[in-house]
């Protein structure tokens, strides 16, 4: 077999893509749990608030994150290196900006449930945003085996 033909071989038919679980998608609902629990909390934090409809967010969305990364992570030939290279600067961003989140709660006496829902929604954001935009990034890009045949 020539090069040229071991080089055709190699490249996926014209017009193939790779099948990828809705990542976007589940990650985008995932958000919209976090940010409906944390809206109907912040809309009745000064007085006394059920926790169960929170809750109940918290735990799909949580759900939804586990399913997503399950999903992700079953999927063949993803560019994982890239993944990862974007997603620890995101994380690291993101848990900065959700540590000032979480400091303004304590800082306005926010304790208890209301406290504890709330940053578990933070904490659900914070890891599903950057899982987003590592797979935003990770999706275009060329796995290192696909890209170079001797590794």
């Amino acid at each position: 077999m020539t090069s040229d033909a071991s080089a055709a071989a190699a490249e996926p038919p014209a017009g193939s893509e790779q099948r990828l679980p809705p990542v976007t998608q589940l990650g985008m609902t995932s958000l919209a749990l976090v940010v409906a629990g944390g809206i109907y909390l912040a809309a009745h934090i000064p007085n006394s608030v059920s926790l169960a409809p929170a809750i109940a967010l918290l735990a799909a969305s949580v759900l939804l994150l586990a399913g997503n990364l399950l999903a992700l992570a079953r999927t063949p030939g993803f560019a994982w290196g890239r993944f990862f290279e974007v997603a620890k600067w995101a994380l690291l961003a993101y848990a900065v900006i959700g540590g000032m989140i979480e400091y303004a709660f304590v800082r306005d006496h926010l304790s208890g449930g209301p406290l504890v829902v709330l940053t578990m929604l933070l904490v659900v954001w914070v890891v599903h945003v950057p899982v987003l935009i590592a797979f935003t990034v990770a999706r275009y890009a060329t796995p290192v085996s696909a890209a170079d045949p001797a590794h």
